[in-house]
């Protein structure tokens, strides 16, 4: 309409946590005076999966949706059902504000995510309700950090050790055996935050052999469907490490300093649509035989970061949108295109890093600091109040 110059939604920061309020305010610009009976909002987050199947020689559309929140309200004019025969007040021209709160669910949220197959949306939507004309909208995406997972609970403090053996035999002969035996402090991480993995190679066969460690990244989609339903998997390396080559007959301790790169939070029994999940392998690769031994370590992406205990240097926490080469971070929503319009057609993935997206979802990082802190500052900071970095880490510790 002409005489709404302007129609937005702000809120007072970009992401949240389950169980906090979420604040804001509605700014209107009108150059002219009209009746307006309401301004109505919506506060929603729903999550979504959708892909094409063959079903006998058809291509089909399988989808499915489960919603998360779902809550209305009023923040001028009159409700629904409400002032029939009131007269319809009328909004003067110029600036407007209508600032409003909506306390989000305190319940396990998944985190916000979009992919090509499934998405995990928060927004709050805006409808300005004037009579006998077609309502003007707005729409603000905002990021949920979560579910809530604490790098400090007991489940993931406790070392985890496993050991690969192989013995090769050439006729009746047996070869020296070969030995991979590999550990962990701990077994969930936040981005930003290095995983250690130690290991212990002892070749005693005829082979050189090298160490092998990648973090990889599993998605699984379902559509509830039928008796079995629909399923869809994806699979993206995150990160990789290559150690040196262990000849024959020799022995060798290594431990693989990996950072891991802002990906999405681990999902697992949170939203019925997607699961998200990770895993470390440790292959030790045969030189001339083509041969492996593997293990595998389970990986917990967290939320809540890993504390050194009764110490007063707190990680310093970030937000930041997903590595471009795994699910969350790969695919960009044309609808969040800026000055794109989708045709339906596929636009390839390459194509998306160079174009300016109105909103991606972020995740939690432990951030480096630039500089290190001298030992006199630490301890000059012991009786001082907590810094802004520390109480932030503190109050994610209590959701």
């Amino acid at each position: 309409m002409d005489y709404i110059k302007e129609l937005d939604i702000r809120l007072d920061k970009e992401y949240y946590y389950a169980g906090e309020v979420l604040s804001g305010k509605v700014i209107m610009h009108t150059t002219e005076n009209f009746k307006l009976k309401s301004i109505r909002l919506l506060l929603r987050g729903k999550a979504h999966v959708e892909w094409k199947v063959f079903v006998s020689g058809d291509k089909r559309t399988v989808k499915d949706d489960q919603l998360y929140i779902d809550e209305r309200a009023v923040i001028w004019g009159e409700r629904a059902g409400e002032g029939l025969d009131v007269t319809v007040p009328v909004l003067i021209r110029g600036q407007h504000q209508f600032p409003f709160r909506f306390n989000i669910p305190e319940t396990n949220l998944p985190c916000s995510f979009e992919s090509r197959a499934c998405y995990i949306r928060y927004f709050v939507k805006v409808t300005i309700d004037i009579p006998y004309a077609s309502p003007p909208q707005g729409i603000k995406y905002f990021t949920i950090v979560g579910p809530h997972i604490d790098c400090m609970d007991e489940q993931y403090l406790k070392p985890i050790t496993a050991q690969d053996k192989k013995v090769r035999c050439c006729l009746c002969c047996a070869k020296g055996p070969v030995t991979l035996s590999c550990s962990l402090d701990r077994t969930a991480f936040c981005c930003g935050e290095t995983l250690k993995l130690k290991s212990i190679i002892d070749n005693q066969g005829e082979d050189s052999v090298k160490l092998k460690v990648r973090l990889l990244q599993f998605c699984e989609f379902f559509v509830e469907r039928g008796v079995l339903g629909v399923t869809k998997e994806v699979q993206h390396l995150v990160l990789e490490y290559k150690g040196e080559l262990v000849p024959s007959r020799d022995h060798q301790d290594t431990c693989a300093s990996l950072r891991i790169p802002t990906v999405p939070t681990t999902l697992m029994g949170v939203c019925r649509l997607v699961q998200i999940y990770y895993m470390l392998t440790a292959c030790l690769e045969f030189e001339k035989s083509g041969d492996d031994l593997h293990i595998n370590f389970p990986i917990t992406i967290g939320t809540v970061p890993f504390r050194i205990p009764n110490s007063n240097l707190q990680p310093h926490i970030g937000y930041d949108v997903a590595t471009d080469h795994v699910e969350g971070g790969i695919y960009i929503g044309p609808e969040f295109l800026l000055g794109e319009v989708y045709d339906g057609c596929n636009v390839s993935d390459n194509e998306y890093r160079d174009l300016a997206p109105l909103y991606r979802p972020v995740y939690l990082t432990v951030v480096r600091s630039s500089q290190q802190i001298s030992a006199r500052a630490i301890a000059g900071r012991t009786n001082r109040k907590k810094s802004s970095c520390e109480v932030e880490i503190a109050e994610i510790h209590r959701k």
